[in-house]
């Protein structure tokens, strides 16, 4: 997203922010923390135009400065809090949101009137905890149906290329959401979002402060103004950290690529495979200082082969520009 399309964004949610600050929410606040699992989006109301994403009041549109790779899709994210209710920041790390909140976010490919819907992933936040679904767009595009057992969808990527698109099952969710045996958000750190964006939450009440944002991530189209270090472990802490750190489902790795870690053998510099497998390609460490090619973690992020391939879910294509920006930091290391 360009600088222009980040200001218009941000000033959207602004608006949108100063109308939740006067006008009840729409949302059915039943459906988010009851204890069913709704069959179709529509039954949350979180949208008033659901082809064109268009939320309600009380829905707020934000972006993530460093956002997730899935096969070069848009993202349309969204925030839910119920009425009376606002987030309380932690840091530069996930923000707090309370019980009735739920995240939306829209999987989407090609521009205008040619833009597909093609999934929303919501978490709701209930009285036991995080709760993650996959809804699947039907083709009318109205409206999109619970997908328990996931589906596949044929498309064609910016990049051109054929794939097969995978909407996660229920239980696949877990897999990067979950952290200590519970499901978490992952997205909405505050060292991950504007710093205007956080301050329209601020004046409207919904947010208790702006945090974060002295060692924000730095926005991904701004990546090659960045230093090679900040764009690199930005792009790993997005994609890869969720796995990739203690308690995580990839924590026997012995890798830790979370933003706020420091220790060079932790993020890999140096250190020897603990479980990579076949995944390895019979290179000896992680990260060799100077020479990505010779980089277990670039060998992966460059491969397509099931078993190889990281990240293992959430993608069917390598991430060229990701490579690109890992490779870089290496060669400099």
């Amino acid at each position: 997203m360009k600088h222009g399309l980040f200001l218009a964004a941000t000033m959207f949610a602004a608006a949108c922010v100063t109308a939740n600050a006067g006008s009840p929410p729409q949302v059915n606040d039943v459906v988010v923390t009851e204890t069913r699992l709704p069959r179709a989006l529509s039954d949350f109301g979180f949208f008033a135009d659901a082809a064109k994403q268009v939320p309600v009041n009380g829905v707020t549109p934000y972006r993530l400065n460093t956002p997730l790779y899935s096969d070069g899709a848009m993202k349309l994210r969204f925030l839910y809090l119920p009425a009376g209710a606002r987030a309380v920041s932690d840091g530069e790390g996930l923000l707090s949101l309370p019980v009735g909140s739920a995240l939306i976010k829209t999987f989407a490919f090609g521009d205008g009137e040619d833009r597909r819907l093609i999934e929303t992933r919501v978490l709701l936040h209930r009285a036991d905890g995080w709760l993650a679904l996959p809804y699947k767009w039907n083709d009318e595009q109205t409206d999109a149906k619970l997908a328990i057992a996931g589906a596949r969808v044929d498309l064609t990527t910016p990049r051109g290329e054929s794939i097969s698109y995978r909407v996660p099952n229920k239980n696949q969710c877990k897999e990067c959401h979950g952290l200590a045996g519970e499901v978490v958000p992952i997205g909405p750190k505050a060292r991950n979002l504007s710093h205007d964006w956080q301050v329209s939450l601020v004046s409207a009440g919904l947010l208790d402060e702006v945090s974060g944002t002295e060692r924000a991530l730095p926005l991904w189209e701004d990546r090659m103004m960045a230093t090679p270090d900040a764009a690199a472990r930005a792009y790993l802490d997005v994609n890869c950290a969720h796995c990739h750190q203690p308690g995580a489902t990839a924590s026997n790795s012995g890798l830790d690529l979370r933003w706020e870690q420091t220790l060079p053998d932790a993020i890999g510099i140096g250190k020897r495979p603990v479980a990579a497998g076949r995944g390895s390609g019979g290179l000896m460490f992680d990260i060799v200082p100077g020479k990505p090619d010779e980089s277990i973690l670039v060998h992966r992020m460059k491969s397509n082969d099931p078993g190889v391939a990281m990240p293992e879910l959430g993608k069917s294509t390598i991430d060229e520009d990701g490579v690109a920006v890992v490779a870089r930091w290496i060669e400099g290391i």
